[in-house]
Formats: structure tokens, C-alpha cells, sequence
């Protein structure tokens, strides 16, 4: 379990390594565990209160996703991305940590890079 400093310092992190890998296409960022979530930033221009719930109970099924994909013939297995009509949502989940970015549209180098920018902090935090 994570003091509150190191929540904060790992939240803080999140969104620097994420404004940086994504820019102005970003939408929001969601940091969950299996018990807890917060919504880390959420672009101005979107509906503020919006329902999270049904978002974090999908991308909690990643920790799941982690086990039955362990040892498979595909190799470790990295991250999600889901594509909407106007954006997509990229999940990363290292340990017992996960992230959920939503964004405008993206092309696939710069999925690998999100991941990667948020697998580095959440390995840092992971227990």
C-alpha cells in the first residue's frame, strides 16, 4: 500500500509523463487500483461529470487480463488500446497500479510511447 505522499508523487507523475507523451490530444487520465480510482486530469472542453464507474469496472478486468495472458506463446503482454469513433482509451497496468488515458485520436507509435511513459512510473510505485 502506498503512503499518501507517494500517491501524490505518483500521481503528478502520471500526468507530467503523459501531457508530455500525448500533448493536447489528451483527454483525461484515470488512475485506478483493484478497491480505488481518481481521475487525474480531465481536459477542459469535456463534461466535468461524467460517470467514471462503469469505465473503471471495465479496466479493472486488466488485472485479470494479466494472469490469463502470462506465459503465452504472444510474449508479455503490454497494454490496451480501444478506438472510438472520436478518441481512444489506452490502459496500462503494471503490478496492482493501472492507468486508463483517454485521447483524441492517435496514430500507433504514439500508443507505445504512452504505454512505456506510464509503465516507467507505475513499475516505480508498483508493489
Amino acid at each position: 500500500m502506498l503512503s499518501s505522499e507517494e500517491v501524490t508523487e505518483l500521481e503528478s507523475e502520471l500526468v507530467s509523463v503523459c501531457r508530455t507523451a500525448i500533448g493536447d490530444d489528451i483527454r483525461s487520465i484515470t488512475y485506478f487500483t483493484v478497491d480505488d480510482y481518481e481521475q487525474l486530469y480531465l481536459r477542459s472542453d469535456l463534461e466535468q461529470d461524467a460517470n467514471l464507474e462503469p469505465f473503471v469496472a471495465n479496466e479493472r478486468l486488466g488485472f485479470t487480463s494479466q494472469q490469463t495472458y502470462e506465459e503465452t506463446e504472444l510474449g508479455e503482454y503490454k497494454f490496451n488500446i480501444r478506438v472510438f469513433e472520436w478518441g481512444t482509451i489506452t490502459r496500462t497496468i503494471a503490478g496492482d497500479l493501472g492507468v486508463f488515458v483517454t485521447t483524441d485520436p492517435l496514430n500507433l507509435d504514439e500508443f507505445s510511447e504512452v504505454d512505456q511513459s506510464i509503465r516507467t512510473v507505475l513499475e516505480e510505485f508498483s508493489g
